[in-house]
C-alpha cells in the first residue's frame, strides 16, 4: 500500500467515525439504568426526589430546593460554573407519575443559566423507586432527540457514574466522583493505543512507528496549547480527552465568556506549537556544527513536517476546525467571512503547491476537509450572546492567525526541502 493509499484509507476511516459520532441521525432515544440498593424506598426517595431532604447528596449539587411561588418547580444549583464564573442553575419542572404505591416522578428542564432553553426542548427524565425484598430498586430513564452517538454515550456514562456515587453515599454518607476516564493514566493509555492503531497506516516498521509516535505527540502538544489558553482566561479546571484515531479534545472548566476568548483558545492550539518550529529548525541546523549526532537529522525533519502539516490543516477555515472558529469571531459579516476564508485557503493551498503537491491532490484534499467540516457542523447555543471583540482584540487575533499560518507553512517547506 502506497503512502497516498494509506492516507486515503485513514481519512476514510476518520470520516466514517466522525459521521457516526457527530452526525448520524438517531432520532428520539431513551437510555435507562436500573440498580438495586440495600435500603428502604423512603431513604432512597429522600435523595432522588429533587425536593427531598437529601436532594443535595451528590458532590456536584450545591443545593436543590422547591421554588416557593412556583408549585411543582425546583431550582438546582451546581458547582459547575457558567460563563461568569457563577454556579450553574437549573429549574426542573416536576410531574408525579402514577406508580401504584411506589415513588416516581417525571421531570424536564424549564430553565438553564448556561444553555439556550431550546437545547432542552425534547429532553425528559423519569425516576421510579420500587420496593424489593433486598431493599429498593431505582429506575432512571432519559429521553432526548440525538444526532450522533457521542452525546448519547456521554449521557449513559454520566448516569452510570451518578448511580455509583449514590451507592457510595448510601453506604458512607459521602458522595465522591466516579470514573477514571479523564485521569492521566487512562489518557496516557489511550494515547499509546492511538499510536499503535496508527502504526499500520505508515508501515509496520521502525520508521512507521516513529511517524505514528510523532503524530500522537503533535496532537498532545496541540491540545496542550488549547489548555494553556483556557488557564490564561481563568478556567479553574481543564482536561484533555484523547480519542484513538480521531485525535484529542481540550475541555475548559466553564463556557466561553466572549468572542475574544473563543478565538484565542482556538488559535492557541496551533499558536503554542508554532513556538517549536524555530527550536526544531535550530536543532537541525546544529547538526552541521557538530552539536547533535547526524542520526537526529531525519527524525527532526519528519517531526517538523508532521508538526507543520497537522497544525496548518487545523487552520483551514472549516466549520469545526480551529481556523474556522477563529475566522468566525474576527469577521462578523457573511461577505467578509467568505473573502477571509478564501484567502486563508489560498495561502494553505499555495504552501502545498510550493512543496510539489499535484493540483489533483490539492483539490482532493480540499474536498475531504470540506466533508469533514460538514460532518462536524452544528453546535450548542449558549443562553446569553457572547460579548463582541473590540478592534484591538480583533487585530491581535488576526495577526496571530497570520503568524501561525506563516510559521507552520515555513516548517512544512523547510522540512520538505531538506528531506529530498
Amino acid at each position: 500500500m502506497t503512502a497516498l493509499q494509506s492516507a486515503g484509507l485513514l481519512l476514510s476511516i476518520n470520516l466514517g467515525l466522525l459521521w457516526l459520532l457527530m452526525r448520524m441521525p438517531l432520532g428520539q432515544r431513551t437510555i435507562s439504568v436500573v440498580r438495586t440498593f440495600h435500603c428502604p424506598p423512603e431513604t432512597l426517595w429522600k435523595a432522588i426526589n429533587p425536593a427531598g431532604e437529601a436532594a443535595d447528596w451528590h458532590h456536584a449539587v450545591i443545593s436543590s430546593r422547591p421554588i416557593a411561588h412556583r408549585p411543582g418547580f425546583v431550582e438546582q444549583v451546581y458547582n459547575h460554573l457558567d460563563r461568569n464564573g457563577e454556579p450553574l442553575r437549573r429549574v426542573l419542572a416536576l410531574d408525579p407519575l402514577p406508580a401504584g404505591g411506589v415513588h416516581a416522578f417525571r421531570s424536564r428542564i424549564a430553565d438553564d443559566s448556561t444553555l439556550d432553553p431550546q437545547f432542552w426542548t425534547h429532553y425528559t427524565e423519569s425516576r421510579i423507586i420500587r420496593a424489593t425484598p433486598q431493599g429498593s430498586t431505582l429506575e432512571i430513564s432519559q429521553t432526548d432527540h440525538y444526532r450522533g452517538l457521542a452525546f448519547l454515550l456521554f449521557r449513559y456514562f454520566v448516569l452510570q457514574r451518578e448511580v455509583r456515587s449514590l451507592q457510595g453515599w448510601l453506604e458512607t454518607g459521602i458522595s465522591k466522583p466516579q470514573g477514571y476516564f479523564e485521569g492521566p493514566l487512562v489518557q496516557t493509555g489511550l494515547a499509546i493505543l492511538s499510536t499503535l492503531l496508527l502504526w499500520p497506516f505508515f508501515g509496520l516498521s521502525v520508521s512507521g512507528l516513529m511517524i505514528s509516535t510523532f503524530l500522537t505527540l503533535v496532537i498532545v502538544l496541540h491540545e496542550l496549547g488549547h489548555m494553556a489558553a483556557y488557564r490564561a482566561f481563568g478556567h479553574k479546571s481543564v482536561r484533555m480527552i484523547f480519542v484513538p484515531l480521531l485525535g484529542g479534545i481540550a475541555i475548559g472548566g466553564r463556557p466561553y465568556k466572549n468572542l475574544f476568548e473563543v478565538a484565542a483558545c482556538a488559535l492557541m492550539g496551533a499558536g503554542m506549537s508554532a513556538f517549536l518550529v524555530q527550536i526544531v529548525i535550530t536543532a537541525y541546523q546544529g547538526i552541521g556544527h557538530g552539536l547533535l549526532p547526524a542520526s537526529f537529522g531525519r527524525p527532526l525533519l519528519v517531526f517538523l513536517l508532521i508538526l507543520g502539516a497537522f497544525n496548518l490543516l487545523n487552520l483551514l477555515p472549516m466549520h469545526r476546525f480551529d481556523g474556522g472558529q477563529v475566522l468566525r469571531q474576527i469577521f462578523r459579516t457573511r461577505h467578509s467571512l467568505m473573502v477571509a476564508s478564501f484567502a486563508v485557503t489560498g495561502c494553505i493551498l499555495a504552501i502545498g503547491w510550493e512543496i510539489g503537491l499535484s493540483n489533483n491532490l490539492l483539490i482532493a484534499g480540499l474536498v475531504v476537509f470540506i466533508l469533514l467540516s460538514m460532518i462536524g457542523s452544528g453546535s450548542v447555543k449558549p443562553r446569553q450572546k457572547l460579548d463582541e471583540m473590540n478592534d484591538g482584540e480583533r487585530m491581535l487575533v488576526a495577526f496571530g492567525l497570520y503568524a501561525a499560518i506563516a510559521m507552520h507553512g515555513y516548517a512544512i517547506i523547510f522540512a520538505s526541502e531538506n528531506l529530498l
